[in-house]
C-alpha cells in the first residue's frame, strides 16, 4: 500500500522528505489495533481519517462532534467528505454554548472547547473497546496561540500528523495527490473564534458572522473573517478582493446592516489568521 501511494506522489512531483513523512504517518496507524479520529470536515482531520482508514479498514472510527458553533457549510461539507470518501463515521451533536465556562469567552474557551469534545469521544469510543484517540493537529500548529493543546496533552490524545513532522502545506499537497476533494479547502476554525476574548458568545452573534460570511463568499470572496466587535463588523479579505469590497460598499454596508451591525469596516492589513490571538501572544 505504501509504495503504491509512494509513486503516485513521486509522479505529482512531491519531496521525498515528505513522501517519507507519509509513510512514517502510514506505519504508525498501521502500529494501532483501532482508532477513533476525531473529525470536523477540515483538510488536517480528513486527511489523517482518510489515512487511518487506509491504514487500519473498518477498526477505524471517525467521529464529529456536531456543535452550535460550527457553520451549517462546515457541517455539509464534512458529512460530504465522510460520505464520499467511505468514511465508517458518525455525528454527535453537542450544544456547546450552554457550557458557561465556554459562552464567557475566556481566552482559554479553545481549551474547554477541546477537553469537552475529547471527553466526550473517548468517552464514546471505550464503549466501543477502542483505546486509542487521534487528533489532526500538524507540524505548523505550535506557532498559534492554541490552548486546545493542552486538552490533547491532559486527555492522552495523539497527534499523529504533528509527531511525522507534516506541515499545512505538505498535508495539502498529499491530499490533493491522493484526489481529497478538501486539499485546497480554505482555513475555517469554529465561528466563536470570530468574538473577541472577553465578549460574551451567544447565538445570535454567531449566526450574524455565518450569515456575513456566507454573504462575502456569494460575492467570489474566498478567505473571509467577519469579526464580531459589538455593533461593528471588521472584515478581512485577500488584498487583492478589498478593491470588490470598496466598489460594492454601499451594497455591502447595506446587508450588514441588516445583520444588526451599525458600522462596517474593512481592516486594511487583510485576512489574517488568528488576529484576535494576538493580544494574548503579545500580553
Amino acid at each position: 500500500m505504501s509504495d503504491e501511494y509512494s509513486e503516485r506522489f513521486r509522479a505529482a512531483g512531491i519531496a521525498a522528505e515528505t513522501i517519507a513523512k507519509w509513510q512514517r504517518l502510514l506505519a504508525r496507524l498501521a502500529s494501532f489495533p483501532s482508532v477513533l479520529v476525531a473529525y470536523s470536515g477540515g483538510v488536517d482531520s480528513t486527511f489523517l481519517a482518510y489515512a487511518a482508514t487506509l491504514a487500519l479498514h473498518e477498526k477505524c472510527l471517525v467521529i464529529r462532534v456536531a456543535t452550535d458553533i460550527e457553520s451549517q457549510q462546515q457541517a455539509n461539507f464534512a458529512e460530504r467528505w465522510a460520505a464520499q470518501l467511505g468514511l465508517n463515521y458518525r455525528a454527535i451533536p453537542f450544544h456547546m454554548l450552554e457550557r458557561e465556562d465556554f459562552a464567557q469567552n475566556p481566552p482559554d474557551r479553545c481549551y474547554t472547547c477541546k477537553r469537552t469534545i475529547l471527553s466526550l469521544l473517548q468517552q464514546v469510543g471505550r464503549e466501543q473497546h477502542i483505546q486509542v484517540f487521534l487528533e489532526g493537529q500538524n507540524a505548523d500548529d505550535a506557532g498559534d496561540y492554541r490552548p486546545g493543546r493542552k486538552a490533547v496533552l491532559e486527555t492522552g490524545t495523539l497527534s499523529p500528523l504533528a509527531e511525522v513532522g507534516l506541515t499545512k502545506d505538505e498535508i495539502r499537497q498529499l491530499a490533493r495527490a491522493l484526489e481529497l476533494p478538501v486539499w485546497n479547502l480554505p482555513s475555517s476554525p469554529c465561528l466563536a473564534t470570530r468574538v473577541p476574548y472577553g465578549e460574551r458568545i451567544t447565538a445570535g452573534k454567531l449566526h450574524a458572522i455565518e450569515a456575513g460570511e456566507d454573504y462575502l463568499q456569494q460575492l467570489g470572496l474566498t478567505q473571509v473573517r467577519v469579526r464580531h466587535h459589538g455593533d461593528t463588523a471588521r472584515l478581512e479579505v485577500q488584498p487583492a478582493d478589498m478593491a470588490e469590497i470598496v466598489r460594492r460598499r454601499a451594497e455591502v454596508f447595506a446587508y450588514f446592516r441588516s445583520l444588526g451591525f451599525t458600522y462596517v469596516t474593512l481592516d486594511l492589513r487583510g485576512y489574517s489568521q488568528g488576529s484576535l490571538n494576538e493580544r494574548i501572544t503579545q500580553a
